[in-house]
């Protein structure tokens, strides 16, 4: 079965690779055109383009995938599946072609977590549970029927980087035994309204903005450590550190442990020994700061943090 890639980032390299090591026929790879980066502004490749590269595939970076170019070249490699993995939307003249379909894998267990940033949101909603989905891409974005699913567990010590790996190695296996269910001519197809339970409430995953990253200390303490895992490594949750000469520097929280003790003092209250402990009064409880970086500095853990800030007692948190 002749199979068209189409993918971006390191997630989608998983998929690939598996496809790969499973002896399927990848006629050709579609990622993201090169982009300048860095201070330099070189032009860096997608994960995908270097592995596909490494592999000796066909690799296709159209900036348009309604141009006459891309559509003959589609046509020309002729792909019964199309595979989508972290990519963008597809029109219908791309996902419409092939004439086993177009499938996608998403990291939830759909129809829960349609969107941009489900790894994101079901840390940042306490989930303990979430998983991926194969599908028939159609019109709609995520609505397609369901192929395949599998669950994955979220442990309390989870952060958004290490779910995305969990979900990375679990969604490449669940897509190679998707792929060959289609290639044998049996794949299920289950409405998404089917799939949910009774009084069950559809809860969706948009893409994170820098509002949703900001940290409003007045809410439950679970609610905000659970944002700051949600949203670390990347792009991470902050808040801003006031000096005393007013002076305000963002500062960025990767990681938090719950302290679940009461405080006469009101949400946002900066608590620290200036020594090796930085907490912040929340409503119901303290969070205890544990790897940060501030503004125009590196990523460290508390203990490198406080040696540089002996001045942090006289600061406050906005």
């Amino acid at each position: 079965m002749r199979i068209l890639f189409m993918g971006t980032p390191e997630f989608a390299v998983a998929s690939l690779d598996a496809l790969i090591r499973d002896g399927q026929d990848i006629v050709g790879v579609v990622t993201s055109p090169d982009k300048p980066a860095g201070r330099g502004r070189q032009l860096r490749y997608s994960d995908v383009k270097k592995y596909a590269f490494e592999k000796s595939l066909k690799i296709l970076q159209p900036e348009k995938l309604k141009s006459h170019e891309f559509l003959a070249e589609l046509k020309s490699l002729n792909p019964e599946l199309i595979v989508v993995v972290a990519f963008r939307m597809l029109p219908e003249e791309v996902w419409g072609y092939p004439a086993k379909g177009c499938i996608n894998l998403h990291a939830s267990m759909l129809p829960q977590y349609r969107g941009a940033a489900p790894i994101n949101r079901v840390i940042m909603n306490s989930e303990k549970e979430t998983g991926v989905t194969t599908f028939f891409i159609e019109k709609n974005i995520d609505t397609g029927k369901i192929i395949m699913q599998e669950s994955v567990s979220i442990a309390a010590g989870d952060n958004a980087g290490i779910l995305h790996d969990k979900i990375m190695e679990t969604g490449a296996a669940l897509l190679v035994r998707t792929v060959n269910a289609i290639k044998n001519g049996n794949p299920p197809g289950t409405r998404q309204s089917s799939s949910l339970k009774p009084g069950e409430t559809l809860k969706t995953a948009p893409k994170i903005f820098k509002e949703d990253c900001m940290i409003n200390w007045d809410q439950p303490l679970q609610v905000v450590h659970d944002q700051i895992r949600g949203l670390s490594p990347y792009p991470a949750a902050w808040t801003t550190l006031v000096t005393p000469a007013g002076q305000e520097r963002k500062l960025k929280i990767f990681a938090s442990a719950k302290l679940e003790r009461d405080s006469m003092f009101p949400a946002g209250t900066l608590m620290t020994d200036g020594k090796s402990r930085f907490e912040v009064v929340c409503r119901d409880g303290m969070i205890l700061l544990t790897e940060v970086q501030l503004e125009g500095k590196k990523r460290m853990n508390i203990e490198d943090f406080m040696r540089g800030m002996k001045d942090l007692p006289s600061y406050k948190v906005k």
